[in-house]
């Protein structure tokens, strides 16, 4: 089961976008440098359907995207709770997954946004030109157009 650690709202992890961020624990990539090496531990909430709709219900129409950040555990955990969100709200939905490459057959249709990539502190975050990380909108047909993102 997935498990939330904190949330947050955002500004920059999706373009134009408010987003809450949930930050979920029992990350398996162990990324060296990794800022938030705490969400490698077990911990934190269970992320259920409930959970979700009671957190976007406490800011209304204050935000405009959730994103999933972390879950690489359990991907397709992500995906169903993505589907939930998508059947039952307006709001958008991303994912941040510090693998490099989606798990075959994954479903991306369920989501608007999808950020792949490992954190490599010398490469910078997504806002570097020299990043590793990618942004992808992702179309109602299921494709993944890559995303430039704005730098500051």
């Amino acid at each position: 089961m997935l498990k939330y650690v904190s949330y947050d709202i955002v500004f920059r992890e999706i373009p134009d976008e408010t987003t809450l961020a949930l930050n979920l624990s029992n990350c398996p990539n162990g990324c060296p440098g990794c800022h938030s090496w705490w969400l490698q531990e077990d911990r934190g909430e269970p992320l259920t359907e409930e959970t979700l709709a009671g957190l976007l219900g406490c800011y209304g129409n204050a935000v405009t995207c959730l994103c999933f950040m972390g879950g690489d555990a359990e991907p397709y955990e992500v995906a169903r709770l993505a589907a939930f969100l998508k059947q039952t709200t307006t709001i958008k939905v991303g994912w941040y997954s510090g693998r490099s490459v989606l798990p075959s057959d994954f479903p991306v249709h369920h989501f608007q946004y999808i950020k792949l990539g490992p954190y490599i502190e010398r490469l910078g975050p997504l806002s570097s030109p020299t990043t590793n990380q990618k942004l992808y909108r992702i179309t109602d047909d299921g494709e993944m157009i890559p995303m430039m993102y704005p730098s500051r």
